[in-house]
């Protein structure tokens, strides 16, 4: 085994492959229960995810201050503890309370991954932080793949989607539990390691601002997956729409990892193979609808943007613990979640209503944003030429 995976690395990794192993399978799931099950309009369910990202925003911002103050692994398990509300949305009699306890759970996930990230972080030097984020990622992206495949054997089973859902909580406590073992670096070590880093005096502050303006810009684009989910259970089965899900995340978990397993330039990959090639497949999806193509392309699109976004959560984070020293870090992953929280409930929201009038509308309109942000991240890089 590498030697830059120690016993937190695994620790804390294991704890995302747990937590996602639970909730993966509720996102999967959410769209099909509200608007299929509930017979809500798509648009509400543009509007709950809008409302869960948009105050996830203020949550993850809020938890990665605090965890800089009052300890990184003391927020990360409070934040964890909570999340099993989504694990009760599926029990109850109509789409509001089934919204208002997903709210609840994703608004707890949210305040813990900036204090998770940022213990991960405490374990990463300039050499191995790609790795260790790439690693993170595979097995955060692995549970749900794991979280999929249930739900797809228990579907199979004949077992009702309400019973599926609260077993979700299972793997969630012990995600909860793993953290607790995990044994949080003193202030002194940190010190020490942020010594051994790039000098983060010749970053500029335009530079961090402009990497979370275009964080932020692509959360325009970055819609819920249930729409595609929903897109393939509408136009196949909800089997083939779950399906769908789960190619999503093997392309994610494995693409992630091997982007962050090369030395490569971090902007121009986050802006070509991140935000660009997520348009890239938000649109070949867009006009697989539109002409009323093979499911196999729908997949292939699928794929495509999984591979984009398993670049995206590894690039993402690895670039804020360059341009924010090792003392802010857990500041800085809240402001990342922030950011992209705040573009994610303007982007449901959009996704919801152009998708009421034409599937196809709302997925250019993503397409657009995606492409925009690629160009915008590409800006700051000027200031990183002698860095990376």
């Amino acid at each position: 085994m590498d030697n830059f995976i120690n016993r937190n690395v695994l620790l804390i990794s294991f704890s995302a492959f747990f937590s996602d192993m639970g909730y993966q399978a509720v996102l999967a799931v959410l769209p099909v229960l509200l608007v299929l099950h509930f017979h809500a309009p798509v648009y509400v369910y543009g509007i709950i995810m809008g409302i869960s990202y948009g105050l996830g925003a203020f949550f993850g911002y809020i938890g990665g201050r605090l965890s800089d103050i009052y300890g990184r692994k003391k927020i990360a398990i409070i934040g964890n503890a909570f999340i099993p509300f989504l694990s009760l949305s599926g029990i109850t009699s109509n789409f509001i309370q089934s919204s208002a306890l997903f709210t609840t759970g994703w608004l707890s996930r949210n305040f813990r991954s900036p204090a998770r990230k940022a213990l991960m972080s405490d374990e990463t030097s300039d050499s191995t932080r790609g790795r260790i984020f790439g690693f993170l990622n595979a097995l955060d992206v692995g549970g749900g793949v794991a979280s999929i495949t249930i739900l797809l054997i228990l579907l199979h089973l004949n077992m009702k989607l309400s019973d599926i859902i609260l077993l979700t909580s299972i793997p969630i406590f012990v995600a909860t539990g793993l953290l607790i073992f995990v044994k949080e670096r003193p202030r002194k070590i940190e010190e020490q390691l942020q010594q051994n880093d790039i000098p983060r005096a010749k970053i500029k502050r335009s530079t961090y601002n402009g990497v979370i303006l275009a964080t932020g810009l692509y959360g325009f684009s970055y819609y819920s997956l249930g729409f595609p989910i929903l897109t393939i259970a509408t136009a196949q089965n909800d089997a083939l729409g779950f399906a769908s899900y789960l190619f999503f995340l093997l392309a994610s978990a494995l693409f992630g990892y091997i982007v962050g397993s090369r030395k490569i330039k971090l902007i121009p990959s986050l802006a070509f193979i991140g935000y660009i090639l997520s348009g890239i497949g938000t649109i070949v999806l867009g006009l697989a609808y539109l002409y009323h193509l093979s499911v196999v392309v729908m997949f292939l699109a699928v794929v495509l943007i999984g591979m984009a976004v398993g670049t995206i959560s590894t690039l993402e984070p690895n670039l804020i613990t360059i341009v924010k020293p090792r003392s802010e870090h857990g500041r800085g992953m809240g402001a990342l979640t922030a950011s992209r929280s705040a573009g994610l409930f303007f982007g449901n929201i959009m996704m919801g209503f152009l998708y009421y009038f034409d599937p196809f509308y709302s997925y250019l309109y993503a397409t657009i944003i995606a492409m925009v942000a690629g160009l915008i991240i590409l800006i700051p890089s000027r200031d990183f030429k002698d860095l990376i």
